[in-house]
């Protein structure tokens, strides 16, 4: 064909029905170009964590660093993490974008009692099964984990990341295949002062790319989410509490309490303000009256840990319309 007989009309025409090679109009980075994407998301991925997970751990600074990926099989992951330990199934983008967030069982202990406000020392002994406490705050932590590498990914708004199951078999949850390529990440996490745990974070090889952002806008730092103001929306934020609004107490001698019969009476002294327990911690005072024929108590002030109860005037926030004290 005499390329020099073609006029403009003719190349415009031909457009629409052209057929280019996938090889050049797919071809995806170059192996330097992708190891460098993959450096980027690393760092910028372990900023974000410090930051995210900081709160769950009693805050102070945290330091985190995301490991270079060791490529393995499946069934290689799932030897390392053995029969038993705290794994959860993250979702970490649309569709089937799943990852695989694993804690040996003594370091999701320690993390629980960082989290109280403890050390975070590795127990000695350790469970079989993960107490109440631990369960809640590995599913809390991976649901921050999930979120962090959805906004590290770049990904649209509306995709959001979180626990899909838990499970203490990894071989339960099925990740990926016992064949199929693996990038598994050893994630550290260090405070300043003390303390010191490692995790597990593997995602399939072939999923990888599509977290990294690329030339994908990363959403500003300004967009992070707040459900750290929010106390419901905590690590701890559903666990039930007793809380016991203490009527009445007196002193009775050992013999008196022998000579207790049925139909006795014990003349009581309600103070005017009710002290509110947790436990043995102190939250606040009330005053005692009635609402809809029952029996409530009236928020008078809240104590501050280590303080002395204050009073506080939140009647909009504490009290239903219709309540009548000083009923007793």
């Amino acid at each position: 064909m005499n390329m020099a007989s073609l006029s403009p009309q003719d190349f415009a025409n031909a457009r629409p029905v052209a057929q280019h090679c996938a090889e050049l109009t797919d071809r995806g980075p170059r192996p330097e170009e992708r190891a460098e994407l993959l450096n980027l998301w690393r760092r910028d991925l372990a900023m974000e964590l410090a930051i995210e997970l900081a709160p769950l751990l009693s805050g102070g600074k945290l330091h985190v660093t995301l490991e270079e990926p060791d490529l393995i099989t499946g069934g290689e992951v799932f030897e390392r993490i053995g029969p038993a330990a705290a794994n959860c199934l993250l979702r970490v983008g649309e569709g089937d974008q799943t990852a695989l967030l694993s804690l040996d069982l003594a370091t999701a202990i320690a993390l629980t009692d960082r989290s109280f406000g403890g050390a975070g020392t590795v127990p000695a002994d350790v469970p079989s099964q993960l107490p109440r406490s631990a369960a809640m705050l590995i599913e809390q932590f991976g649901a921050t984990i999930a979120q962090t590498v959805v906004m590290a990914s770049g990904a649209a708004e509306h995709v959001r990341g979180d626990v899909l199951v838990r499970s203490e078999s990894v071989s339960r949850l099925k990740p990926f295949a016992s064949d199929e390529k693996v990038s598994l990440f050893k994630m550290s996490l260090a405070h300043a002062e003390d303390g010191h745990w490692s995790v597990l974070f593997a995602v399939s090889n072939d999923r990888l790319d599509s977290l990294l952002p690329g030339m994908n806008p990363v959403r500003p730092r300004g967009a992070r989410s707040e459900r750290h103001n929010d106390p419901a929306k905590g690590p701890f934020g559903q666990m039930p509490l007793t809380l016991e609004a203490i009527l009445s107490e007196f002193e009775m001698s050992l013999d008196g309490l022998e000579r207790l019969r049925p139909g006795d009476e014990i003349p009581l002294l309600v103070a005017r303000d009710l002290p509110l327990r947790i436990g043995d911690s102190l939250l606040g005072h009330g005053t005692i009256g009635s609402l809809d024929n029952h029996m409530a108590v009236r928020l008078k002030n809240l104590a501050r840990v280590g303080d002395a109860a204050e009073p506080v005037d939140r009647a909009g926030e504490i009290q239903a319309d219709g309540y009548q004290g000083d009923t007793t």
